[in-house]
């Protein structure tokens, strides 16, 4: 595993997992909600995004996290490495209420400067939706990936746990 693709619903535990593989595997982590938002929550158009991660995906090693459907397949097609976070939506929803509590009217670690933790419904909107809306078309992407590279699909906070427990003991057998 040198470059890693996580993907997922918001809530789904991308950050966290990044932050804490990037760490087991000492390899940088790149959060793309810090790079593609300026503050007061202005993106970043299209064609910079692509730049940024045409640079981004030329190191040797990285985790990159976030969506980003309209670039995604840059991250994608130089994975070797694909996680999935299929995580109920029960979960993430409450995990998304939960992180706006924690971090309201604040910065959370993975954003940009300037980009202060609220209440969106069009966020919750795309949250809500993304099991009929996203997940289907990744699901046949990842099958059609999982012929050339490593493709994992974590369903719950137990085999995230576990996936990670996997990476500390395969790190100390070698």
């Amino acid at each position: 595993m040198n470059k890693i693709a996580i993907i997922g619903s918001g809530g789904s535990g991308k950050s966290t997992l990044a932050k804490k593989l990037g760490a087991k595997l000492m390899i940088d982590v790149y959060h793309l909600d810090s790079l593609f938002w300026k503050p007061n929550w202005v993106g970043v158009p299209k064609d910079e995004q692509i730049i940024v991660q045409n640079d981004l995906v030329k190191k040797q090693k990285l985790i990159i996290n976030r969506n980003y459907g309209g670039t995604m397949e840059i991250r994608l097609n130089t994975a070797d490495t694909i996680i999935f976070l299929d995580i109920p939506r029960t979960i993430y929803v409450f995990r998304v209420f939960k992180r706006i509590i924690k971090y309201r009217n604040k910065r959370r670690p993975d954003m940009g400067a300037g980009c202060e933790e609220r209440f969106s419904i069009e966020f919750f909107k795309w949250i809500w939706e993304y099991p009929k809306t996203k997940k289907p078309g990744i699901l046949i992407s990842l099958e059609d990936l999982s012929k050339e590279k490593v493709v994992i699909i974590l369903k719950s906070p137990k085999e995230v746990k576990q996936f990670l427990e996997k990476q500390n003991n395969m790190k100390l057998s070698t």
